[in-house]
């Protein structure tokens, strides 16, 4: 069997990211690419390298997911996340959880512990415990900042502040020595919604897809307008057509503000291992590591290079 170059791609949110912020997340997604990449020089899978990644921006209170996380209107941290395999297209996946710093670790075991695709709140929290799976003070989930967010959105609820300035939904994407591809996508959601909201996260074909077949994606932006699209699919179905991973991108967001006046922004890879990462927001945060190199940027048009430093020991 052809043994492929592999590659990872990891992103930490689209948006609007303020300048004492912007270097500190691009670093820390470089960070978790590397990690993440560091799985594969191991002998792991794409599984493997996309959880690793998603794990890390979890355990950073920079990002939108685990800890750092949105609060609901009630002041609570609500976490959804998905983790897809393209070679079965087996999916685990996890909603409105509370009280669990890593949700992907969570949707992985739902994914190989269960029949189900999904468990949500209580049932996960069961799920949880039946397996011994850590759980953690919900204040230890929840930041300054997103307290400070959620304070200022009771405050002048007729126009609340955008939940993604500066705090990004995380996901990666990556294809394996295999040639086998798998995404993952984790969220706390938009700041101060109804408790039990459910975005595009978890949710097969909108946060995020996997298909050896064809590629893999990770979604993020405003939940409501990717899930009436089911972006992530989407982009799949245009890579299935013969589109490049940047034009199934580009294709797919424009057809996103066309439709719903949305911005959102994507990591996509194919089954060959061509990626891209793309965006109409002003930012968004993120890192390629493939062939000796490592890609980022955070800003429209910006791609920086570097060689990887020998981590992966």
């Amino acid at each position: 069997m052809c043994t492929r170059n592999p590659v990872i791609v990891v992103h930490g949110g689209s948006g609007r990211y303020k300048e004492e912020f912007k270097e500190v997340c691009l670093l820390r997604v470089k960070e978790a690419a590397l990690q993440g990449y560091c799985r594969v020089q191991q002998g792991g899978s794409a599984l493997d390298m996309v959880e690793e990644a998603s794990t890390i921006l979890e355990n950073d209170p920079h990002f939108n997911a685990g800890c750092g996380a949105v609060l609901n209107e009630c002041g609570e941290v609500e976490l959804d996340a998905i983790i897809m395999d393209g070679k079965s297209l087996d999916t685990g996946a996890v909603a409105g959880v509370r009280n669990i710093a890593n949700p992907t670790k969570l949707a992985r075991l739902v994914m190989e512990k269960t029949k189900h695709v999904m468990l949500s709140d209580r049932g996960a929290s069961r799920f949880a415990k039946a397996l011994g799976f850590p759980e953690v003070p919900m204040e230890s989930l929840i930041t300054e900042r997103s307290r400070e967010r959620w304070r200022q959105n009771l405050q002048a609820a007729s126009t609340p502040l955008d939940s993604q300035i500066d705090h990004g939904t995380i996901g990666a994407v990556a294809l394996d020595t295999d040639g086998n591809v798998a995404c993952a996508t984790s969220t706390g959601g938009l700041s101060n919604t109804l408790v039990g909201r459910i975005g595009d996260t978890p949710c097969i074909g909108s946060g995020g897809y996997a298909d050896n077949l064809s590629g893999a994606v990770s979604t993020t932006g405003k939940g409501e307008a990717i899930m009436k699209m089911t972006l992530a699919r989407l982009i799949v179905f245009y890579m299935e057509r013969g589109m490049s991973p940047a034009e199934a991108a580009d294709t797919s967001l424009q057809c996103l503000w066309t439709r719903l006046q949305s911005h959102a922004g994507v990591i996509v890879i194919d089954n060959a291992g061509d990626w891209t990462a793309k965006f109409t927001t002003e930012n968004m945060p993120w890192a390629a590591v493939t062939a000796g190199k490592v890609y980022y940027g955070i800003a429209l048009g910006e791609i920086r290079t570097s060689a990887i430093e020998d981590i992966c020991q």
